[in-house]
């Protein structure tokens, strides 16, 4: 048997710290937390659809609280962190060719979020 010790390197729990790209990566990945919430929020309000107008009362109060309000704000500002970041890369991951010839990068972000407003003021209609 060898009397050598193996290199372990040390690794400290903010090692992402120290670099802006990984800085802006756990930014990013920690923007679900809010997103979480709000998820669970919406399932809880369904259930107390369900349950009948009490419940359903009972969860418009609590969804009145500042401390909501201000989770579902940082949620929906976290969900457009991720649109937008996505969106920036959406033409590098799949580059669109129209005739041969690369189409422009800002056309294809341009167009996602013309989707996106498409879609949101349909809901917003039938809501």
């Amino acid at each position: 048997m060898s009397n050598r010790k193996p290199y372990v390197r040390e690794m400290k729990r903010t090692w992402w710290k120290d670099h802006p790209f990984y800085r802006f990566y756990m930014v990013r990945e920690g923007t679900v937390l809010p997103l979480i919430l709000f998820t669970l929020f919406i399932t809880i309000g369904l259930g107390a659809l369900v349950k009948g107008p009490e419940a359903w009362n009972n969860w418009l109060h609590f969804m009145a609280n500042p401390i909501v309000i201000a989770i579902n704000i940082v949620a929906l500002a976290g969900s457009l962190f991720h649109a937008f970041t996505y969106f920036n890369m959406m033409p590098q991951v799949v580059p669109i060719r129209v005739g041969g010839k690369l189409l422009d990068k800002k056309i294809i972000i341009l167009s996602q979020w013309a989707v996106v407003a498409v879609i949101s003021l349909i809901v917003l209609f039938i809501v």
